[in-house]
């Protein structure tokens, strides 16, 4: 046992140290790397869409964010109310009157939800045509969550970005509400993750096919999205945000995918379950709902953090260096590339010698999140549940 133990960590040293040398950088968290706008920067019309299914605790916030944007050019913004039950359209209204942005921004309801649409994608489709009804006529539209928080330099920041870097969709994964324990966990891990699978210098890399953007702030020209046929093209993915940059991609445009620290979530996750019921949604669409896929998973989660663990462990017990050397060089190669993110978000060093546990907790959640899919629940979220086909994920 010891001998295969052995072996399973020298493969996940090896595989710790190739994904560090070779996968995009993917470790690297400086942050932002928008470009600042200067006077002599183009401002064009820009119109923000706000998917919300009940946000009435933090909505307030959020669109305050976007009206107090301090760009230069003309920023709309329709919020669209998702069939809420807690007066998240009162309290967006009253958000609207007391900045005197009648003018600008405004709620609409969405209608019924067409069968084969997810819940955010029709919501997102329902504020296009309202705002394209009003005559609306921007040149990017702003895609961004009813519970982030912009500072208000976001915007101009964004479409600078975008112009002088010819990308047609430039996203930013905001800031992460990290304060419960579990979140101080789990979410530096859930960037981390995130990084690793879509590394961003591939994603902003045009010779690459690998394309990923972060649903919490999307900017995307209205030239793109037409081109790929609107928003109903990714009318029934549940992961939206990346089905949207890759159709932006495979049509030629350019993508800048970064991390944020001047935008938040402000939708705190202050237990595990809610941490799970978050990832559980999707994590098994992730896998294409391949069963194959799935085992390829759960073999590769345990090579890379439950064999170093258990060979430092046991070897430290049996006192055999050979069984603990590579337990401990897959463990501490882990920690090193981790730690960047554990800093980023304001959490003790040490922490990021807790990346296997975080990851033993992750595989648990896509075990469950397949499980939810057998039993016909897999994309069950706020008292909604949409399992699509697995063709049609494919087809992306």
């Amino acid at each position: 046992m010891l001998k295969v133990l052995r072996a399973a960590a020298w493969i996940g040293a090896a595989a710790w140290i190739g994904l560090v040398v070779c996968r995009g950088r993917f470790w690297d968290s400086r942050a932002d790397g928008l470009r600042e706008p200067d006077g002599g920067d183009p401002a064009p019309d820009v119109h923000a869409v706000v998917p919300a299914r009940n946000e009435a605790d933090v909505v307030a916030r959020s669109v305050a964010s976007l009206l107090a944007q301090t760009y230069s050019g003309q920023l709309a913004l329709t919020l669209v109310d998702d069939r809420s039950e807690d007066g998240t359209a009162a309290v967006a209204d009253a958000t609207i009157a007391r900045f005197g942005a009648a003018h600008r921004a405004g709620v609409v309801r969405a209608r019924p939800r067409p069968d084969g649409w997810t819940g955010k994608v029709w919501a997102m489709a329902e504020g296009v045509a309202a705002a394209r009804a009003r005559g609306a006529q921007p040149a990017y539209w702003w895609f961004t969550d009813a519970d982030v928080e912009h500072d208000p330099a976001t915007l101009g920041r964004l479409v600078a970005t975008a112009a002088a870097r010819d990308r047609a969709l430039v996203s930013q994964m905001v800031e992460l509400h990290c304060v419960s324990p579990a979140e101080r966990l789990l979410i530096p891990a859930f960037v981390f993750f995130f990084r690793m699978l879509y590394p961003f210098a591939w994603v902003n890399d045009d010779r690459r096919a690998t394309a990923a953007a972060a649903g919490g702030s999307v900017l995307v020209t209205d030239d793109a999205l037409r081109s790929i046929g609107g928003v109903e093209r990714f009318r029934s993915e549940l992961i939206d945000d990346c089905a949207l940059a890759a159709a932006v991609k495979r049509a030629g445009g350019g993508i800048s995918l970064g991390l944020a620290t001047r935008s938040r979530s402000i939708r705190p996750y202050a237990s595990l379950g809610a941490i799970w019921s978050m990832v559980a949604r999707t994590a098994y669409t992730q896998l294409r709902y391949s069963p194959v896929l799935l085992a390829g998973t759960l073999a590769g989660m345990a090579l890379l953090y439950v064999a170093p663990v258990a060979a430092t462990l046991a070897g430290l017990r049996r006192r055999r260096a050979d069984v603990a050397l590579p337990g401990v060089l897959a463990w501490a190669t882990m920690a090193l590339a981790y730690a960047p993110t554990v800093r980023l978000y304001r959490q003790p060093a040490a922490g990021a010698l807790a990346l296997p546990l975080a990851g033993m907790l992750y595989t648990a959640m896509t075990i469950d999140s397949a499980r939810r899919h057998v039993e016909g629940r897999g994309g069950s979220w706020k008292g909604r549940t949409f399992t699509p086909r697995p063709e049609r994920s494919r087809a992306r």
